[in-house]
């Protein structure tokens, strides 16, 4: 993932949000990376312009060399089905489905056939540890079993790249960790690129790089390593946010 001067500002009323001034960020395969920020910094505003869910004013953003920042619409929306996985905090499940349901619909939408998407979300289930959930509504799911069925369903498509917004924000710490465990384990053994935005250090201090975002400019760097060290990742996010 490669992102160059990647520029957002919105219009609210007669006021002009700069959310984004010049970022540049670059994101090895198959790294755990996090960006951490406060709230208004411009992480989920990034988040999206790299997903294509948004439109950048300047800049470029590459995912495996294709630049998806001068896709047409259709186009981008091809890709991001297709390329990437996008998991929200607030899991974005619909509440009518199984959660099998939920994990096969992207993959129906997208044309395959019943047969090929069954087989593909039986292996994602296994992977998520669901199995024995697969019939229940989101509505009877706990935050962290509904997380995972978002987690699912994002890698249905065999996604080059993950993005995690706030992935954990509503989940009790047991949960929480269980998911960063499940987003670890994606980068290891697949080789999923994860990108993950949140403004908690126990959060950031999962990944293997943190990008600290201040006032829509990245203001450093925190080699975290993946080792859980939320104290050190805290200690120096104080330090260059402040």
């Amino acid at each position: 993932m490669k992102v160059r001067d990647l520029h957002k500002t919105y219009v609210l009323g007669r006021e002009r949000v700069r959310a984004l001034q010049g970022v540049d960020l670059d994101v090895a395969g198959g790294q755990f990376a996090a960006i951490m920020g406060a709230s208004g910094s411009g992480k989920t505003t990034l988040l999206h312009l790299i997903g294509g869910l948004d439109h950048a004013d300047r800049g470029t953003v590459h995912i495996d060399d294709q630049d998806i920042s001068r896709m047409s619409d259709t186009a981008r929306t091809l890709f991001r089905r297709r390329r990437i996985g996008i998991v929200f905090q607030a899991y974005n499940l619909l509440p009518t489905l199984s959660a099998l349901d939920n994990i096969m619909l992207p993959l129906l939408v997208d044309g395959r056939s019943a047969a090929e998407v069954r087989r593909r979300a039986d292996e994602t289930i296994a992977q998520v540890g669901m199995q024995h959930r697969t019939r229940h509504r989101p509505s009877t799911l706990s935050g962290g079993e509904q997380q995972r069925v978002a987690i699912a369903r994002a890698l249905m498509n065999h996604p080059l790249v993950i993005l995690a917004d706030e992935p954990t924000g509503n989940l009790d710490p047991r949960a929480a960790e269980s998911v960063w465990n499940l987003l670890r384990a994606m980068t290891r053994e697949s080789r999923t690129t994860v990108l993950m935005v949140t403004h908690e250090a126990a959060a950031a201090a999962q990944a293997d790089v943190v990008h600290v975002l201040k006032e829509g400019r990245f203001a450093g760097m925190i080699q975290s390593g993946g080792r859980g060290d939320t104290a050190l990742v805290a200690a120096q996010y104080a330090k260059l946010a402040d």
